[in-house]
C-alpha cells in the first residue's frame, strides 16, 4: 500500500504543479462510477480458455484547467476498478453423466489515469497514462453433474510472483453538459504483464489486462 500511496501523491501533486503554472480556469473535484467490460491481451496460450467479464469501477477525479476557455484540462483520478476474465464453459460426458465446469477470476486494482482532456462544446476527448496497483485476486468455479452443483469452490490468490504494479494507458471519449454531469466510454490497455518469473500459471503469465470502461461522474461547477 506504501507503493499507491506514494504513486498517487506524486502524481496528484504533479497535477497541482501544473496547475498553478498554467493559465487555469479552475480546479473541479468530481466523482464517477460505472462498469467494465474485460478481459486478457497479450502472450496467451489458450486464448479460447478467456472470456469476458463485467465489474465495475469508482472514485474521485480533478479537473484541472489549462486554457480559460475549458478547452484543454488535466485530469487526474483515483478508482477502485474490477477486472479480470470468465472461463469459457468446459462441458463434457462421462457415461450418463454430463459435467461442467464454469469460473472466473477478478482482478481488485486501485487505477491512477493522469489523461490530458480536449473539450469541444461537451464533446470531450481524453488520454494519458496510468499506474494501477493490484489488491487482490479472487477465484470463483463451480463444477455440476447433469445440471446439479457439485462442488462450489471461492478464494483468494497468492501474490508473490504477479506483477501488482502495472503501467499502462487510457484513452477515451464522451459528452460533459455544462452543469458538471458526463458520460464516458474508455479503453484501458497495459505494458506489464501480469506474471514474474516462477508465476505458475502458464496461461496467464504474460497475459495484460484489457478493459473497456462506461462510465457516468458528476464535476463540480467551478467558481
Amino acid at each position: 500500500m506504501k507503493n499507491i500511496a506514494f504513486a498517487t501523491g506524486a502524481l496528484l501533486a504533479a497535477a497541482t504543479l501544473v496547475s498553478s503554472s498554467a493559465h487555469a480556469q479552475g480546479i473541479r473535484l468530481g466523482i464517477k462510477g460505472g462498469a467494465n467490460l474485460s478481459n486478457l491481451s497479450g502472450d496467451l496460450t489458450d486464448e479460447d480458455r478467456f472470456e469476458n467479464k463485467l465489474g465495475f469501477h469508482g472514485g474521485v477525479m480533478l479537473n484541472i484547467g489549462l486554457l480559460d476557455d475549458g478547452f484543454l484540462s488535466l485530469q487526474p483520478e483515483v478508482l477502485f476498478s474490477q477486472k479480470g476474465f470468465q472461463y469459457a464453459d468446459n462441458e463434457f460426458n462421462i457415461g450418463n453423466n454430463t459435467i461442467k465446469y464454469e469460473g472466473d477470476r477478478t482482478y481488485n486494482y486501485i487505477d491512477v489515469p493522469v489523461l490530458l482532456k480536449i473539450n469541444a462544446g461537451g464533446l470531450f476527448f481524453e488520454a494519458g497514462p496510468q499506474y494501477s496497483y493490484l489488491l487482490k485476486v479472487k477465484d470463483e468455479s463451480k463444477v455440476s453433474v447433469n445440471g446439479n452443483t457439485a462442488t462450489q469452490r471461492s478464494g483468494t490468490s497468492d501474490l508473490d510472483n504477479v506483477n501488482r504494479n502495472e503501467i499502462g494507458y487510457a484513452a477515451g471519449l464522451g459528452y460533459q453538459s455544462d452543469m458538471g454531469l458526463l458520460l464516458g466510454l474508455r479503453y484501458n490497455g497495459s505494458f506489464t504483464d501480469f506474471g514474474k518469473d516462477g508465476y505458475q500459471d502458464n496461461d496467464v503469465r504474460n497475459a495484460r489486462n484489457s478493459v473497456f470502461q462506461l462510465s457516468l461522474g458528476y464535476l463540480i461547477p467551478g467558481k
